[in-house]
């Protein structure tokens, strides 16, 4: 059994892992209530009720749900995380986050913007208004 190091809040969630390999291309939604690990790509939504892990080879262009997320490749699109999202050191994240928890590794990009703590709906209009007030 793999161990993801993430805290699974509920005795219901599934143990089990789905893998999208190295040179496997999904286009379309992915929604799985087990945990997932990305080493291909997704264009597409990916709703996951457990945790998500985008290996250095992995790229997701599309919108991301999940209970934990580790990001160590590519994602390109809105990632809303329930607990911990971490962003490893050869990552990059270009969109909107949310997420209760956030760890970035120095060497880790993030174009985007941001919402931390309770879950809050991201709103591009309060950020815009957030940078004219600067």
């Amino acid at each position: 059994m793999l161990k993801m190091g993430l805290k699974n809040n509920s005795s219901t969630q599934s143990t089990e892992l789905n893998f999208i390999g190295k040179g496997t291309h999904i286009e379309g939604n992915v929604t799985t209530s087990s945990s997932i690990r990305i080493d291909g790509s997704i264009k597409g939504t990916l709703n996951c009720k457990n945790t998500v892990t985008i290996g250095e080879s992995g790229k997701v262009e599309g919108d991301i749900q999940a209970q934990n997320a580790i990001i160590g490749g590519q994602v390109q699109g809105r990632v809303v995380v329930l607990e911990k999202l971490v962003l490893e050191n050869k990552s990059s994240l270009v969109g909107e986050l949310q997420a209760k928890k956030l760890i970035i590794d120095e060497g880790a990009v993030f174009d985007g913007t941001s919402a931390m703590g309770a879950q809050k709906p991201l709103s591009t209009s309060t950020a815009s208004a957030d940078v004219s007030k600067k």
